[in-house]
């Protein structure tokens, strides 16, 4: 760099040990200046810098959130959004909606609108293909809620590891690992969600019932586990749930009974100042027929080895908060069966699509979607900060007891549906957009990539 380096007179005197040292004096008579310049690099050391990051997910399909809880807002960077997309904050604020605080009694009591603007990326109703600035800002704060937690670490938290790495920390509710910051993924889910249906054509309104089901490509999570109360996975069918049955309480589990028992549950820790955790499970229906009526044929999502399908979800899954645990398919439970028991085995349908007979591949094969519903579950731990008193240190590394003010969650698990929903959408979106960078520049196959085979219908009265 020319910062670090200087010009020097050449003044050495001739050597004999046949280095170019002894060849200078010649040099020096043919030269017109009797002084040689010579650039040499400045020997000070340089400054390290390390820049952090881990606050972008995807390649194609880019969404930078950023924003602490107790700052003046969160939001996000949408990159990559493909241009022409009829695109307002009311597509974004319904699962805001869904994810905002002060939902009910079961939720943290903070009240927030969280009301989203739009400030680039989109004019006269449509994206424009450059980056989407979203805001949502914050409106009710009580920095002050976190003052004995500025001295104190939070059990379970990311108080004392944020320290440790960075030598500093926003202490008004957690900063960064807040799930405040979830707000910059569901605005983006939302977006993506849209773009998906639009492209998959998953409102099929001239298909007569019950095929619209079954031919659209469908984002659902659900609450199936708080602590010890468990959804009975053959209670709610996959083929058939609908969001309607999903947001039908304030738990967001579509079986009624169950959901009452949940409820109960959180409930019974909420009033004592404690927490507990729970599964979210969450189903995407036609994953690879997402080109059913656009496109002249459908593939299956995903790469393999390092870019499988189920590894991208995994990440996604694994980088929301108070995540723990992530099972695609048979999951854990698939460790008990042999391989004659576990394997999906292919039949070809009445419409000569070829399919499984079950589904413990959790609809992804080799890393890629294979037509199948794919299902994945979720574990979230307990919310860390309570009510209750515990032990732990200063940052002076003094023992302490601490008992956590603030306004949180008794169980995440409710709001984190959306939140689940988002992640998967932005991870499908990535992936498509991926898909036809690789695979449609080119012919198809015929043979292997021909057109979903569906069933001939009469068109259906649908209302638009």
């Amino acid at each position: 760099m020319a910062s670090s380096v200087a010009s020097k007179t050449f003044l050495a005197a001739p050597r004999t040990d046949g280095s170019l040292g002894s060849l200078l004096p010649d040099l020096r008579r043919q030269l017109p200046s009797p002084n040689v310049q010579i650039l040499i690099r400045s020997r000070t050391p340089k400054k390290l810098q390390v820049k952090a990051a881990g606050s972008t997910f995807g390649t194609y399909f880019r969404v930078t959130t950023f924003g602490e809880s107790h700052g003046g807002g969160v939001g996000c960077i949408i990159d990559g959004c493909p241009p022409r997309i009829p695109l307002s904050e009311a597509d974004m604020q319904v699962d805001l909606d869904r994810r905002r605080p002060g939902q009910s009694r079961i939720t943290t009591p903070r009240k927030e609108t969280d009301t989203c603007k739009i400030y680039s990326g989109v004019s006269e109703g449509v994206t424009t293909g450059t980056p989407i600035h979203v805001f949502v800002p914050n409106t009710d704060q009580r920095g002050h809620d976190y003052s004995e937690m500025s001295v104190a670490y939070r059990p379970s938290h990311a108080d004392a590891t944020y320290d440790m790495k960075y030598g500093v920390r926003s202490v008004q509710g957690g900063g960064r690992s807040s799930a405040r910051e979830t707000i910059g993924r569901v605005a983006p889910g939302a977006v993506a969600k849209k773009i998906l249906k639009q492209f998959a054509g998953t409102e099929p309104w001239f298909l007569a019932k019950p095929f619209p089901q079954r031919l659209c490509l469908q984002i659902l999570a659900y609450v199936s586990q708080v602590h010890n109360v468990v959804l009975p996975e053959d209670v709610v069918d996959h083929e058939m749930l609908t969001l309607d049955q999903v947001e039908s309480n304030i738990v967001r589990c579509p079986d009624p009974e169950y959901a009452e028992k949940m409820i109960a549950a959180i409930d019974a820790v909420r009033v004592r100042g404690d927490s507990v955790g729970g599964v979210v499970t969450c189903i995407v229906r036609n994953c690879p027929r997402v080109c059913s009526i656009y496109l002249s044929h459908s593939h299956g999502l995903g790469s393999p080895v390092f870019d499988k399908l189920e590894a991208e979800l995994a990440k996604a899954m694994m980088s929301l908060p108070a995540t723990k645990g992530f099972e695609v398919g048979s999951g854990f439970a698939g460790t008990f069966l042999t391989g004659s028991e576990h394997n999906d085995e292919f039949y070809t349908d009445e419409f000569g699509n070829i399919r499984t007979r079950t589904n413990r591949s959790g609809g992804i094969q080799g890393g890629i979607s294979n037509g199948e519903i794919i299902n994945m579950r979720i574990a979230f731990k307990p919310t860390s900060t309570i009510g209750r008193k515990q032990n732990t240190v200063t940052r002076e590394k003094k023992e302490t007891e601490l008992i956590a003010r603030g306004r949180h969650d008794p169980c995440v698990v409710p709001r984190a549906v959306p939140m689940v929903e988002a992640m998967v959408a932005l991870v499908l979106m990535d992936q498509l957009m991926a898909q036809h960078a690789q695979c449609h520049l080119f012919p198809i196959n015929p043979d292997l990539q021909g057109t979903m085979k569906l069933p001939e219908l009469e068109p259906a009265n649908f209302q638009m």
